[in-house]
């Protein structure tokens, strides 16, 4: 009988790997050259194109929380939706758990931002944040974040020598002012 408990949990283990990979393959799907050439038709060069999806980065800035929110500003609301937070997180670790998927954090942020109060980071991430499909557009000259929504619309725009510099293969976007953004 032992054995039989074995195989299951094993099989169990196969499909959440299974799962997680095919989430994964997703989040890598390559652009749709609508979006490509809508990107190329609004600024006329030839751009390249990242999916960020959901943009929820962690902040390490100073006079920021981790969230991104500001620190000091409504400090009532924060106190309760901390709470309320920290209330909704518990129960779905235990039920995360419970349901065999091992513990995880529901709370984890995806990417960072790095650098100063007034960091040029902030300018794309706080943008894109409010997106619900968003990518990034790029180019020697131009950088954009677009919500590739029913329609495209542009949230974020900067030409060079204003541009950051977006190194694909680390997946981050550094600014002249050194702020990055690290998307995951």
């Amino acid at each position: 009988m032992k054995r039989d408990d074995m195989d299951q949990r094993m099989a169990a283990r196969v499909d959440r790997m299974s799962q997680r990979l095919d989430k994964f393959t997703a989040s890598i799907t390559p652009p749709s050259p609508d979006l490509r050439e809508w990107a190329e038709s609004q600024w006329g060069t030839p751009m390249d194109v990242v999916r960020l999806g959901e943009v929820a980065p962690e902040y390490v800035v100073p006079g920021r929380r981790k969230d991104g929110t500001v620190k000091g500003k409504r400090l009532i609301r924060r106190f309760f939706w901390n709470i309320l937070r920290g209330v909704y997180a518990a129960v779905m670790n235990i039920f995360l758990l419970a349901a065999g998927g091992g513990m995880g954090n529901v709370l984890q942020r995806k990417g960072t931002v790095r650098g100063s109060a007034n960091a040029q980071a902030l300018e794309l991430v706080d943008a894109a944040r409010p997106a619900k499909d968003a990518w990034l557009a790029y180019s020697d000259t131009h950088a954009a974040i677009i919500d590739a929504g029913e329609t495209p619309k542009v949230l974020w725009h900067k030409e060079k020598p204003h541009a950051p510099q977006v190194s694909p293969a680390r997946r981050r976007i550094t600014w002249p002012d050194g702020s990055v953004f690290e998307y995951a």
